[in-house]
């Protein structure tokens, strides 16, 4: 992604002190000013309340409630999308919440003197700086709709929501609809990479598994996901990315979210299965959370609650799912998992690795004209990298690995999870557990306390392999799928019942986020 300097619109001769003569304030006749506060940016318009304050009910004799308007508004900096000085006015863009899931792009416009344009043309310099900071401004975004996701509801939303914010942003867009599955792959592979900073998908989780696996397989991998920032625009039933990079799964927050993002490292990870590679961004699973997921297809009539249903059956039930597993842990003591992620999310420190030396991960990208990073422990084909050793697990009940804080909305089950620390993080839970406990576990999901559990096994590592078992009779009948053969999710598809292993490439990926270092899930508690 191609960092643009906010000011580069401006003669670059100019004197760099000029910026700060600026004065906060810029009058527009007798009853407008627009003023530059501490965070925002102050309306002064008194026509409103006079516009207001002639209605008919003002004015019958006083005897009826008033609903005169206020004179002054602040609009915050984060919402303001553009302006710009014409030859008859100054016009600002912004994003006004209309209800706590909703935002709509709002226009104001007022006359401007020609002795004030020099003036007011250097007073928007400084609003659009205090708006947008250290992010890109008119970002060139390439859009993919899947026309299927949200039951269909992409396209619609696309057009009322996401597309008005980015056109008031002055956005440069170019839309196009996948056709089918795979498609999106297509379209990353191939994408010329110098001419956009953003790929966007307005989708569910899906799509950017494509497009991220899509880059992947050009000759050019590492510049195309270092100079390409992938983003989801949540239009899906899963919307995990834009949950945890935007804050939300509303398609219009979102939207601004990516407008005013930073840009900002991601881990992937790439599984090997048999002969094949693929990168995965968000989570890889085996046991309970993967069938509930999977498993449930055919209750899809039932919308979310067909994942906590799946969940909540299993959990019960005492499911379990024998495998081998060997993990490259890099720490797996809660407290100091905790007191690591402490630090690195206190906003006066920058992420600091785990491990504190320099992993060899992060110094895997040193050209980016080649393709993917090499495997540093080799496939899954492959002898067990030395240190590593498979112990089995007869009853294990969830094996679950996540790149991501947050899975869904208000389920956070990797608390310490942070975009590019070179590391994946695992949690383990027993088929044994008492069904009260199940039930704890459910709750702690919701309430963020699942980190804290003491049945709940942590780790930070670096790689893992996986190799499952066929499950007995009894087991199967315990389950949501009746064959001897388990299920295994990677980004919520669904993969072959065969070994796998998973490696980390620290900061191989590009997003953009709302603070450039961490994910917007609730801190840990």
């Amino acid at each position: 992604m191609t960092q643009r300097q906010p000011s580069a619109d401006l003669d670059p001769f100019r004197d760099s002190s000029a910026q700060e003569e600026v004065p906060d304030k810029l009058v527009l006749g007798r009853h407008a000013s627009l003023t530059l506060g501490t965070d925002s940016l102050v309306v002064l318009d008194e026509t409103l309340a006079q516009q207001q304050g002639t209605s008919w009910w003002s004015r019958c004799c006083g005897l009826l409630p008033s609903n005169r308007a206020q004179p002054t508004r602040a609009i915050p900096f984060y919402n303001i999308l553009n302006a710009a000085v014409n030859d008859f006015d100054i016009t600002i863009h912004y994003a006004q919440q209309v209800s706590s899931s909703m935002l709509k792009s709002v226009r104001v416009a007022y006359p401007l003197e020609k002795a004030l344009h020099t003036e007011a043309g250097a007073w928007v310099e400084r609003l659009l700086d205090r708006s947008y900071g250290a992010s890109q401004r008119k970002k060139r975004i390439k859009i993919l709709i899947n026309p299927f996701g949200g039951s269909g509801r992409a396209q619609r939303y696309y057009e009322r929501e996401i597309e008005p914010i980015f056109s008031a942003a002055a956005c440069e867009l170019d839309v196009e609809r996948t056709q089918y599955a795979g498609h999106a792959a297509e379209l990353a592979e191939k994408i010329d990479v110098d001419q956009y900073d953003v790929l966007a998908s307005c989708s569910g989780d899906g799509l950017p598994h494509e497009v991220f696996n899509g880059l992947g397989r050009r000759p050019d991998a590492r510049r195309a996901l270092k100079g390409l920032a992938v983003v989801q625009l949540p239009c899906g039933s899963g919307n995990a990315m834009s949950l945890n990079l935007n804050g939300t799964n509303s398609p219009s927050i979102a939207a601004l979210a990516v407008v005013k993002g930073l840009e900002t490292p991601m881990d992937l990870v790439s599984v090997t299965q048999g002969d094949t590679r693929t990168l995965s961004f968000l989570s890889q699973a085996l046991g309970i959370i993967a069938e509930a997921d999977i498993g449930t297809e055919h209750l899809r009539w039932m919308g979310e609650a067909r994942f906590t249903y799946g969940i909540l059956v299993l959990l019960l039930a005492k499911a379990a799912y024998p495998c081998d597993i060997a993990i490259q842990s890099v720490m797996d003591d809660k407290g100091v998992i905790r007191e690591r992620h402490r630090q690195a999310t206190t906003p006066s420190n920058i992420i600091k690795a785990f491990p504190e030396e320099d992993s060899s991960a992060a110094s895997e990208i040193t050209d980016e004209s080649e393709g993917l990073p090499s495997l540093r422990f080799g496939t899954v084909q492959d002898d067990l990298p030395t240190g590593w050793q498979l112990e089995p697990f007869e009853t294990v009940g969830n094996f679950y690995a996540g790149n991501m804080a947050m899975m869904a909305a208000d389920t956070t089950f990797f608390a310490a999870a942070l975009p590019s620390d070179g590391c994946i993080d695992v949690v383990s839970i027993s088929a044994e557990i008492s069904r009260w406990k199940a039930v704890q576990l459910l709750l702690a999901v919701a309430n963020g306390t699942l980190f804290d559990l003491p049945h709940v096994h942590y780790w930070k590592a670096e790689g893992f392999r996986v190799v499952p078992r066929p499950r007995q009779s009894k087991s199967r009948r315990r389950s949501l799928n009746e064959s001897r053969e388990g299920m295994i999710a990677i980004d919520g598809e669904k993969f072959p019942f065969k070994p796998f292993q998973v490696e980390v490439h620290r900061g191989l990926g590009t997003v953009l986020s709302k603070s450039g270092k961490i994910y917007e899930s609730p801190p840990m508690k």
